[in-house]
């Protein structure tokens, strides 16, 4: 009797009703893996979960898309404060419209769902505050990694752990970048005009090969990692566009493959906050994340490392993500909003004030290449200014001159040592009248 009376309570919930703001690329995908696995996603969501109400500038397209089967209008402010919807999703992108929409929801006691990484990188403190005075939640599994649930792994499924450290792949763009100027062995400039061919890479690529999509997406996995508000502007970033084949090929010989990594590290005296090329040993599964996908690992103190891999853009992939966010929306309508998982995994309260670290003051090992004069007592002048500023030489390549060629290239890892001596080792060994062209540095992080 009293299961069925559960069941028949069930039966009589009303759909969840979404309000859905753009039906572009994740729009769409959105709008198809909600019809298509309708029934999937009612079994695990509890109720009917239905796209009532779509805003698009386009209307007339985002009608054919619909066919009927949703209210189609060009004002998403009126979508956001509609009374007949439960679950605004925000895919407009930016961080202007999309975050006056996005408060203007909150405000109206919407529940919220994006994928919008910038939006939060930019304004996330401000919207979860927001957010949890109201009483609402804010699912945000597609802003980082697309279909990979790395924003789930690390507010639920890691909650035992501390976690020392994330080192992830979360740009596909300059991962396909990378990937082809090591298996072809050609330059960034035609590996990149390729890349935008096949639609991997924007006309203007500046936000991917910079490597500011990948900080706007490690400032959000540092948050969720430690405890701590968004503080994107104390990211450091380097992208990957003076890479040339050269160090591509030698990072290969030593037995390492480069790869644009956004790193975040919990240190004694702050953290780590940092996206840049990074060499990796070959022998790790992430060093083998090839092409467009993505890969994330993470290292918590009682499981160990744990790799997340998948596709990390891509209309269908990013909407299983944003279907994801709205089943577990949906579930928690009824929860008591004091016991829900905390937007930032941590209870808002509790938020760290440990510093981020300034880039001088981080530790790693470098990959070092010099172009310099062929003749005798270069390379011991080299050794002495490294060994004055405390680094420590771990592996070389001396290549032979070409025939008639007086100058040679010489290549340098080093073991652990401290960014600003670094720095100061690069200025003095810049200055020597033997060193010829700019000195190479790049990073290398072991991931054990």
């Amino acid at each position: 009797m009293l299961r069925g009376g559960v069941k028949s309570a069930k039966a009589a919930l009303q759909p969840i009703r979404v309000g859905l703001l753009g039906i572009g690329t994740v729009g769409g995908g959105t709008w198809d893996v909600l019809r298509r696995n309708a029934d999937e996603i009612q079994r695990r969501a509890g109720r009917a979960i239905q796209i009532t109400q779509v805003a698009d500038k386009a209307v007339s397209h985002a009608k054919k898309i619909v066919a009927g089967k949703a209210r189609v209008v060009a004002d998403a402010f009126a979508v956001a404060r509609g009374r007949d919807v439960d679950i605004v999703v925000e895919l407009i992108g930016g961080t202007t419209i999309a975050k006056d929409l996005v408060l203007e929801a909150i405000r109206n006691g919407k529940h919220v769902v994006t994928a919008n990484k910038a939006l939060l990188a930019h304004h996330g403190n401000e919207i979860f505050a927001a957010a949890q005075k109201a009483g609402v939640m804010v699912a945000f599994e597609a802003s980082v990694g697309g279909g990979i649930p790395i924003i789930k792994a690390l507010r639920e499924g890691l909650a035992a752990n501390r976690i020392e450290w994330i080192a992830g792949i979360i740009n596909g763009t300059s991962n396909f970048i990378l990937s082809e100027m090591r298996d072809k062995g050609l330059a960034f400039d035609a590996v990149l005009k390729e890349a935008q061919k096949k639609g991997y890479a924007e006309a203007d690529p500046t936000f991917d090969i910079e490597g500011n999509d990948a900080a706007h997406k490690l400032t959000i996995l540092a948050a969720l990692a430690f405890g701590i508000p968004m503080q994107l502007g104390k990211c450091f970033t380097e992208g990957i566009k003076h890479l040339a084949a050269a160090d591509i090929r030698y990072a290969e010989q030593l037995g390492y493959r480069i790869k644009l990594l956004g790193i975040t590290k919990r240190q004694s005296r702050g953290i780590e906050l940092r996206v840049h090329p990074t060499l990796v040993p070959a022998r790790r599964l992430i060093a083998n994340v090839e092409g467009v996908m993505n890969g994330i690992l993470v290292k918590g103190d009682a499981v160990g490392p744990t790799l997340y891999y998948g596709a990390g853009a891509g209309a269908q992939p990013t909407a299983s993500a944003v279907v994801a966010d709205l089943i577990d929306v949906t579930r928690l309508i009824t929860a008591d909003p004091e016991h829900r998982v905390p937007h930032l995994a941590f209870q808002p309260d509790q938020l760290s004030s440990v510093p981020i670290l300034g880039m001088k003051d981080v530790e790693t090992s470098y990959y070092l290449r010099l172009r310099v004069a062929d003749k005798p007592g270069v390379l011991a002048d080299i050794t002495r200014i490294l060994a004055d500023s405390k680094i420590s030489i771990d592996a070389m390549v001396q290549k032979e001159p070409a025939p008639g060629e007086k100058r040679v290239d010489i290549v340098m890892l080093t073991h652990r040592a401290r960014e600003r001596n670094v720095d100061r080792a690069m200025a003095r060994i810049a200055k020597l009248p033997s060193v010829l062209g700019a000195i190479v540095r790049l990073r290398l992080e072991e991931l054990l």
